[in-house]
């Protein structure tokens, strides 16, 4: 599979991660990416950028050394009935939305309640990717948000930095195999994302490569060589 998207970054805007718009386009294009995502964190995570930040994405061109660019937010999932920590306001003006559970500013419960409340950001008509469901921060059950995902066309992330055995995330390994097992099982795609925070870091997936060899997972259900049938999908325009 050749890589040609990598939808989950994050630049100096995020406030933990270390360069800027222009470096993370031009590392793209160096290997040889079509389409670049920078989501950088909504105002849930302590240092990151203010609301502001994202009403002025206006000014930032979409295209970069032969790169197009998504400009959007990685947003928080706050609680068990899918509150996000951004307001529609600020969705019309993204282009990718992803969503996912951070434990700076998650209240979770039950894994039942974990799981209704994940399932409620996925049917979120603004989410399109709810980003690493699998790294073990919120107990969850995976088949119902499987089928959520296959119903609504939000793709659920396959995430390398959370599999980086540095961050110490013990569940990630076998959550992800799951899910991956599932969507499998139910033929339902999956993106693979670098969650880059810094431009080396850049559709780097070294970790999940393992896991999709071990689930024998169908070439045909990533959709990271695949940027026109991601659009689509997604209804972004093309």
């Amino acid at each position: 599979m050749k890589t040609l998207l990598d939808v989950h970054t994050h630049t100096v805007a995020s406030g933990h991660a270390y360069s800027t718009i222009q470096e993370m386009a031009h590392e793209a294009a160096n290997r040889g990416l079509q389409i670049l995502g920078i989501t950088e964190h909504a105002p849930g995570i302590p240092g990151t950028c203010d609301p502001i930040y994202f009403r002025n994405l206006h000014v930032v061109p979409r295209q970069m050394y032969g790169v197009r660019l998504l400009l959007g937010s990685e947003l928080n999932i706050l609680d068990t009935k899918g509150t996000l920590d951004l307001s529609e306001y600020y969705y019309k003006q993204l282009d990718i939305r992803i969503a996912g559970v951070h434990s700076l500013c998650w209240q979770g419960g039950t894994k039942e309640e974990n799981t209704a409340g994940v399932e409620a950001a996925i049917r979120n008509p603004w989410t399109h990717i709810i980003s690493h469901p699998g790294d073990g921060t919120a107990d969850l059950l995976f088949e119902p948000l499987v089928l959520a995902s296959k119903e609504s066309k939000t793709l659920l992330e396959i995430n390398n930095s959370s599999l980086n055995p540095l961050r110490n995330k013990e569940m990630a390994v076998a959550n992800n195999l799951e899910i991956l097992r599932l969507c499998k099982q139910y033929d339902v795609p999956v993106i693979l994302s670098s969650d880059a925070h810094i431009s080396f870091d850049i559709a780097d997936y070294n970790f999940i490569y393992p896991l999709l060899a071990e689930t024998e997972f169908p070439e045909e259900l990533i959709m990271n060589d695949k940027p026109e049938k991601f659009l689509t999908y997604l209804n972004i325009p093309l």
